[in-house]
């Protein structure tokens, strides 16, 4: 078995995978590695060749690939160590990673401190309890983004989507400018999942209807898809009778949602958050685990690429702090509670004793006009922070001043209440 001594291991070489690369080499971190199980850079980015990326962080509108292009740039002018086509089997407590390629074998990663970005999955049809067969042309939205446009294959005439998420949304112009019928999205709850800009720009300009409090509840075809079977939902999402409408199509697309890729962190015994799906982080994303991060969609499901990068650069910074510290233990933490119309926040908790400012991630249950956030500790009012246009797939950001010595709230109150 191959042994290798790292500073700093990042495991993922999508958007924030090569952030914190850049970012732990930037703060002074000698031996840095990237691994990744792809045969190349860039992640989920080489197939997002719509525009829209990078408008915070670089001021302007990129495509996915440009985005990602702009740092593998970087990257190749440095001595960042990178390892491709590798297949992370393991990580365990003591921050030792079992891998494996063609190339070199099994190897055994000795680091001072591990980055995990592995980035999300989707949701599949089993997931979902989609009733019916399992026939050919049920697909996930991604896995119609690679065909269409890293493979150059079309997966149907005529498509019918379940889900509004992002990229059930894009997928659905996307498949339009090629030529395919798109009969329409239908989406189980009474809310846009994806952002209001990819309604707009990819279903209302492409005259593409979108119906929500409505599912699919049978898929017919048994080595093809052949149709669909649609209902509208009422308030307790149970089937209106007498709604049903059979669609006939050759091609059902699943835009039902994100899920953190969290297997290795499982393994090794970190904790996780049940409302995120992603490892339980502090103010410098670092996990229940001394000495192993967890930045972008592998701590909770980002809506842009931009909060990715920000994510993994403040790993990057906690990661090579956390190497040249004599002290490497785990920290005392106080808890940061959501509260109200806050339906999770990133980072949960904060080291104890520590007057800090943090950069926070929060999103909201319910869509509301305006909101404002009010931050509190020990029941006392310490900041408050005004909000325009609350939607829940929209993610928002904000730096917060804590003391440290007690545990924070977060409340969003909605304007019907003042």
């Amino acid at each position: 078995m191959k042994k290798m001594q790292i500073d700093v291991a990042v495991i993922g070489g999508g958007p924030a995978g090569l952030a914190a690369a850049l970012k732990a080499r930037k703060e002074g971190v000698e031996k840095v590695l990237i691994i990744e199980r792809d045969v190349e850079l860039g992640g989920i980015l080489q197939q997002c060749i719509h525009d829209g990326f990078g408008i915070h962080r670089f001021g302007r509108r990129m495509t996915g690939t440009e985005y990602a292009q702009t740092f593998i740039d970087e990257l190749e002018q440095t001595d960042i160590g990178v390892l491709l086509d590798t297949m992370v089997l393991e990580v365990t407590k003591e921050k030792v990673i079992y891998a494996c390629n063609n190339k070199d074998g099994m190897m055994e990663i000795t680091c001072g401190a591990i980055i995990l970005a592995m980035g999300c999955r989707e949701r599949s049809a089993s997931q979902i309890q989609l009733m019916g067969y399992r026939p050919a042309g049920v697909l996930t939205a991604g896995t119609v983004q690679r065909y269409i446009n890293l493979e150059g294959y079309l997966p149907g005439k005529t498509a019918v989507i379940l889900g509004s998420g992002d990229i059930g949304l894009i997928m659905a112009r996307r498949m339009k400018l090629e030529g395919m019928e798109v009969k329409g999205v239908y989406e189980i709850m009474p809310t846009l999942g994806g952002l209001t800009r990819n309604k707009v720009q990819c279903l209302e300009d492409y005259d593409i209807p979108l119906h929500l409090s409505s599912t699919i509840t049978k898929v017919h075809g048994k080595k093809r898809i052949e149709g669909v079977t649609v209902a509208v939902l009422d308030k307790e999402r149970k089937v209106i009778p007498g709604s049903e409408e059979y669609i006939a199509c050759d091609l059902l697309v699943l835009a039902v949602g994100l899920i953190p890729e969290n297997e290795l962190s499982i393994g090794c015994g970190i904790e996780i958050d049940p409302k995120t799906q992603g490892p339980v982080v502090d103010e410098h994303f670092m996990t229940s685990v001394p000495g192993i991060f967890a930045c972008g969609n592998v701590a909770v499901v980002f809506d842009l690429v931009d909060y990715v990068s920000q994510s993994a650069e403040i790993a990057a910074e906690g990661a090579a702090a956390f190497i040249q510290s004599a002290e490497q233990s785990s920290p005392e933490y106080v808890s940061i509670v959501p509260s109200g119309n806050v339906n999770f926040v990133v980072p949960q908790r904060i080291t104890a004793g520590k007057e800090t400012e943090v950069s926070i991630f929060l999103r909201v249950k319910k869509p509301d006009r305006r909101g404002t956030l009010d931050i509190s500790e020990n029941g006392n009012v310490t900041q408050s922070r005004r909000f325009a246009t609350l939607a829940p797939p929209e993610m928002i950001t904000c730096r917060i001043k804590v003391s440290g010595e007690a545990e924070v709230v977060l409340d969003m109150k909605e304007a019907a209440n003042g």
